[in-house]
């Protein structure tokens, strides 16, 4: 049954760097994501295959694969959180929530840091890319996502603005990423927020069997 937080009362959130520990939360995360995007025939990603995918022993945060989690808790942090990084100092808010957020799966998603009232409530995950026009290296969101019971307070937007405030310390030129046509809701969020949505643009992409068939012609192998 899911508890409420009283109304009134204060939210803490907390926006931290992910790392290995974090992998299950993130499995599950982007599981709900192709589900809220009608894309489940897509998903195939294991736990083992995005820890060595994302945590390997040379990947760098902001350098490679990047991912910030979101978690909130009715407490505030204690001063010195074992989650904090060197690379990324936690991002912590003090919000006030009415009415009171019903969450049904707060202890599948209890966090591995900090206690056990914080709850992971959505993440993000970046990665370098450069634009010639521009001469400049910039990050491309490739996923962010807020599960259903803490949309529409924020918190995507929270999200958002960790990665440009990144991109703008480390001098970078641009912050960009994809959205769904038929997601409304969103498109006009982003629009609010300042970003262009390109309508001219398409996304052209090649996986599975076609990558393979095309990557063997220039080996000149038919196998």
């Amino acid at each position: 049954m899911a508890t409420p937080i009283p109304a009134g009362n204060p939210m803490y959130v907390r926006i931290r760097l992910a790392d290995e520990e974090d992998v299950p939360h993130i499995h599950r995360l982007v599981h709900q994501m192709a589900v809220f995007e009608r894309l489940t025939h897509l998903f195939s990603a294991t736990e083992s295959a995005l820890s060595s995918t994302l945590f390997s022993s040379d990947s760098r945060p902001f350098h490679s694969f990047t991912v910030l989690i979101l978690e909130l808790s009715p407490n505030p942090p204690p001063q010195q959180s074992s989650a904090s990084s060197p690379t990324f100092p936690d991002i912590v808010r003090r919000v006030d929530i009415s009415p009171p957020i019903g969450d049904p799966e707060s202890a599948t998603f209890t966090s591995s840091r900090g206690g056990g009232d914080w709850v992971v409530a959505g993440f993000v995950l970046f990665f370098p890319n450069y634009s010639t026009f521009l001469a400049k290296p910039g990050f491309y969101v490739e996923d962010i996502f807020v599960r259903e019971c803490y949309r529409r307070k924020g918190f995507g937007k929270m999200l958002l603005s960790a990665v440009a405030s990144q991109a703008v310390k480390m001098g970078l030129g641009r912050v960009e990423w994809c959205v769904l046509d038929w997601n409304v809701n969103a498109i006009r969020f982003y629009e609010e927020m300042g970003a262009q949505v390109f309508q001219e643009w398409r996304i052209c992409r090649l996986t599975g069997g076609a990558l393979q068939a095309y990557g063997k012609q220039m080996n000149g192998s038919d196998d």
